[in-house]
């Protein structure tokens, strides 16, 4: 999976997360929780490998395997939750209060399509 695909992932986990959160605060009203968020399971099932191991693999070699396989997609995974974050948190240290979490992770997500080439040319400012 291309980065700019992980990464928009991401931001869509970050903003399903908020709505979960805002959910549990209205559930917690009401007495009601649901904790089941598909949207992470998904996202690590499309960019876990499949890994084969060979049946008479030592468990160095299993290793060995696993961490090459496993390896270039958490690469993946924490580059893009780490850019989404620094992203987060410099609006967040610029005092900017016009600027939503919604906001921030729209425009990074439209960056991210612009980056892969395919995407709308223009960006919030």
């Amino acid at each position: 999976m291309e980065q700019s695909e992980v990464l928009k992932r991401v931001i869509g986990i970050l903003t399903e997360a908020g709505d979960y959160r805002r959910r549990i605060e209205q559930d917690e009203e009401r007495g009601s929780r649901n904790t089941e968020i598909g949207i992470v399971t998904a996202l690590l099932n499309e960019t876990m490998p499949h890994i084969e191991i060979p049946a008479d693999a030592t468990p160095q070699e299993m290793a060995t395997l696993v961490a090459r396989e496993v390896g270039g997609a958490i690469q993946q995974l924490v580059a893009a939750f780490s850019l989404a974050f620094v992203a987060l948190a410099q609006v967040h240290d610029s005092g900017e209060q016009d600027v939503s979490s919604a906001d921030v992770l729209q425009d990074l997500a439209l960056r991210a399509e612009e980056a892969k080439g395919d995407g709308p040319q223009t960006s919030r400012e």
